[in-house]
C-alpha cells in the first residue's frame, strides 16, 4: 500500500493521533503526517503511507491557506481559544473596515514572527511549550515568512462591541504560525487578539474537497477499494518543477547519477522532480554545492522493482 491521503483532521487529535488511529485502520505501520496542525484546528492534513513518506517533506514545504476567526479584545497565553486569558482591553470605538485591511496590506509579504511559547520550536534541544509548562520564559528566535495574501471574509463595513471578531482567509509559507498573525493583526489595530477559530483549507495541491474523513476511510478499507482513495506521489510533487529524461537516461537516475543542470533550471535553487516519459517521478535532484553546472539526487524515489 502506498500514496497519499488527504486526511481531513478533526478537532481534538494531533498530527500524531491521526497518524497512530490510521496505522491501525490501514494496518500498516509505514505512515506519516506532513506538518503539525494543532489539536484545535481541523482541516487538511495530507498523510504519507508506504512509499509516499519519502516526499513527505516537499507538501510540508509547499505553501498552505487557512481560514480562521481574529477576536479583537482579548489575548491568550496559547494564542489560541484554548489558552487561559493574559489580557483584556474593552474596544470600545468602531473599527472600520478600512483600517482593518489597512492592517492586512502590512502583514502581506515576507514579515518577522516570534514563534508562540505554547509551540513545538526548538531552544536549546527543547521544545517552548516544555518551559511554558513550567513557567519559564526563554529567548525566542524570530523567523521569516510569508504571507502571499490576507483577505476579509467578512462584508460589514464598521465593526463594534467590546469584543471583535472577524473572519479571514490567508494563504502563507511553511513556517507560518496563523496564532502569531491573529496576534498582530489585534496589535496593529491597538487591541490584545487571538485566533479564536481555524481550519486548513489547503496544504500543497489538496484542498477540503479532496479530503476524506476516518469514516470514509475505514468504509474503503471494509469494502477494499483503499487503492482508488490513495493519490500517487506525484500528487506531493505538482509545485515542484519537472524534467523529463527518456529511458535510457532514467535507468542512471535510477542509480544515483549525477546530470548537467538543465538550461531551463541554470538560476533555480530549490528541488527539481526527474520524470520518465509517462509522468512516474524517479528523483528529486537539487543543484550540487561544489560542482557548478551540476545537480545531483537528494531523493531517489524509485527503483526497478518499484515501476
Amino acid at each position: 500500500m502506498e500514496g497519499i491521503i488527504p486526511l481531513y483532521k478533526p478537532a481534538g487529535l494531533t498530527s500524531h493521533d491521526c497518524v497512530f488511529k490510521l496505522r491501525k485502520i490501514l494496518k500498516t505501520k509505514k505512515v506519516g503526517h506532513t506538518g503539525t496542525l494543532d489539536p484545535d484546528v481541523t482541516g487538511v492534513l495530507p498523510i504519507c503511507v508506504g512509499r509516499a513518506t519519502k516526499v513527505a517533506e516537499y507538501i510540508t514545504d509547499a505553501g498552505k491557506a487557512y481560514e480562521g476567526d481574529v477576536t479583537i479584545g482579548v489575548s491568550t497565553e496559547t494564542e489560541d481559544a484554548s489558552g487561559a486569558i493574559v489580557e483584556e482591553k474593552h474596544v470600545g470605538r468602531v473599527i472600520t473596515r478600512e483600517e482593518i485591511l489597512s492592517v492586512f496590506e502590512t502583514l502581506t509579504g515576507e514579515i518577522v514572527q516570534i514563534p508562540p511559547m505554547y509551540s513545538a520550536v526548538k531552544v536549546n534541544g527543547k521544545k517552548l511549550y516544555e518551559y511554558a509548562r513550567s513557567g519559564q520564559e526563554v529567548e525566542r528566535p524570530t523567523r521569516k515568512v510569508t504571507i502571499y495574501s490576507l483577505e476579509l471574509m467578512d462584508d460589514r463595513t464598521e465593526f463594534s462591541g467590546d469584543k471583535i471578531t472577524f473572519r479571514f482567509r490567508a494563504e502563507c509559507s511553511k513556517g507560518t504560525y496563523i496564532r502569531t498573525l491573529a496576534v498582530m493583526i489585534g496589535e496593529r489595530l491597538g487591541y490584545p487578539a487571538h485566533m479564536s477559530s481555524l481550519v486548513r483549507i489547503r496544504s500543497a495541491s489538496f484542498s477540503l474537497d479532496d479530503c476524506l474523513t476516518f469514516s470514509d476511510i475505514e468504509e474503503l478499507m471494509e469494502k477494499g477499494e483503499i487503492g482508488n482513495a490513495l493519490r500517487p506521489l506525484e500528487s506531493a510533487l505538482l509545485h515542484l518543477p519537472k524534467y523529463r529524461i527518456n529511458d535510457t537516461l532514467a535507468e542512471k537516475v535510477k542509480n544515483g547519477m549525477r546530470l548537467p543542470i538543465p538550461e531551463q533550471f541554470t538560476n533555480l535553487d530549490g528541488p527539481v522532480v526527474v520524470e520518465r516519459g509517462d509522468g512516474k517521478a524517479l528523483a528529486i535532484y537539487s543543484r550540487h554545492p561544489e560542482k557548478p553546472g551540476i545537480m545531483k539526487p537528494v531523493k531517489v524515489l524509485r527503483n526497478d522493482r518499484e515501476l
